[in-house]
């Protein structure tokens, strides 16, 4: 085993890796389950969510729409921290 420090610290990286990738997936998750319950939805399932998007009004909308782009922005498009879409 030559190459066992080697392997030991691949190994830490990955596991770091996978815990970053899962607190991501944590706070967006957390993310979406704040926007059912702001708005009131009882179907938490993307049907749900487009049902409460076909009544709301344009205002309503482009608020939400915000929200979710400002959640969901790449991070790697940003040039002088505007993002270019």
């Amino acid at each position: 085993m030559k190459n066992s420090a080697l392997k030991g610290a691949l190994g830490a990286l990955a596991v770091v890796g996978v815990a970053l990738i899962a607190k991501k997936a944590a706070q967006r998750k957390r993310f979406i389950k704040g926007i059912f319950d702001e708005y009131g939805i009882k179907e938490k399932s993307p049907f749900g969510l487009a049902d409460k998007i076909r009544e709301m009004n344009e205002d309503d909308y482009q608020e939400l729409k915000g929200k979710f782009k400002k959640e969901f922005a790449s991070k790697c498009c940003r040039k002088d921290n505007i993002c270019e879409a």
